[in-house]
């Protein structure tokens, strides 16, 4: 019989009123199969004592390996959903993305502004950020501040950077669950990046967009159908609490350095279906995609479209820079 930790599944179900659980078979595409590890009674202990008793998406670590936790009450009882994390960040150069896509993306770790990864939920978000991050850290260094609810991926630590020095990473939870007050006390420990794992409240999107105008990099993801979708989010975002919708559009325009879409797609192995836009980093420069933005008027296909066939033919996505 083998343990939690040995066995290979992206997500297990316990039904804690039966005291069982069950994961994928393997053998077809969504049927399960009856999970009986040896080493069920204390994971199954971890998970249960580990809720504090308000939010039910939290995380666990279990034997070094962290699971997403969703806690439920069905008909019959607490039921959890369980997804298993990997056991290291993977390499953004692993993930799917096309390589002048990544090639692109890694030139912005000296630059300052929103990288923001939008998308349904499971299509990989927080991985994206979570390797972009790591990869940053270890190309460029510095302190890494992230906030997330709850922690997903290993980053927490110490880095090597390639050309000498260090970067470190401090994963922490939101303060009490206030995102507003979390990112505060980030801004106040003086990271040179901040990641916040999902916006998903006005005081965390009111605060990202601050930030990000503040001379930090910020990445960060939010649930959204398209590029336009997860801007006009964040803007709705941030308007329902402290400043006005022309404010948030403003800074949206300023800080932006990228808005990413994905989705994963395929059988077996699925790979991200990505759309994208980004703003001219060398804010020196004009650029029409701020521009757009800052009028709250997205009429943004034809930006999003020039710029996905420019760097499939390898040109640059801001000609003006030449």
């Amino acid at each position: 019989m083998s343990t939690v930790t040995e066995t290979k599944f992206s997500d297990i179900y316990i039904l804690a009123s039966e005291h069982k659980a069950y994961i994928p078979d393997k053998r077809t595409l969504n049927a399960l199969m009856v999970f009986e590890p040896e080493d069920f009674d204390d994971f199954f202990k971890l998970v249960e004592s580990s809720w504090d008793g308000k939010i039910p998406s939290y995380s666990v670590n279990y034997q070094g390996i962290y699971y997403r936790v969703e806690r439920s009450e069905a008909i019959s009882g607490i039921q959890y959903c369980i997804r298993k994390m990997p056991s290291s960040i993977p390499s953004v150069r692993v993930l799917g993305y096309p390589t002048e896509l990544v090639n692109f993306l890694l030139t912005l770790r000296r630059s300052s502004g929103l990288i923001l990864c939008s998308g349904p939920t499971g299509s990989g978000k927080t991985t994206t950020i979570s390797s972009l991050l790591k990869e940053f850290l270890v190309k460029e260094g510095g302190f890494a501040y992230t906030i997330e609810d709850p922690t997903e991926q290993p980053i927490d630590g110490v880095y090597q950077v390639e050309s000498g020095g260090l970067g470190l990473c401090k994963q922490t939870l939101p303060i009490n669950g206030n995102w507003g007050e979390s990112l505060k006390s980030a801004l106040r420990s003086k990271p040179r990046y901040i990641m916040v794992g999902e916006i998903r409240t006005p005081d965390a999107a009111s605060e990202v967009l601050r930030a990000a105008t503040s001379g930090h990099l910020v990445l960060s993801t939010i649930h959204a159908n398209n590029v336009t979708d997860a801007i006009n989010s964040v803007v709705k975002y941030a308007s329902a609490g402290d400043m006005s919708e022309d404010l948030a559009y403003d800074l949206f325009s300023r800080g932006m350095l990228g808005v990413i879409h994905q989705n994963l797609v395929g059988k077996g192995i699925k790979k991200p279906q990505v759309s994208f836009l980004f703003a001219n980093p060398d804010t020196s420069k004009g650029d029409q995609v701020r521009g757009i933005i800052k009028t709250g008027k997205l009429n943004l296909g034809t930006s999003i479209e020039t710029q996905m066939t420019r760097m499939s033919k390898g040109l640059s996505l801001f000609p003006e820079n030449d």
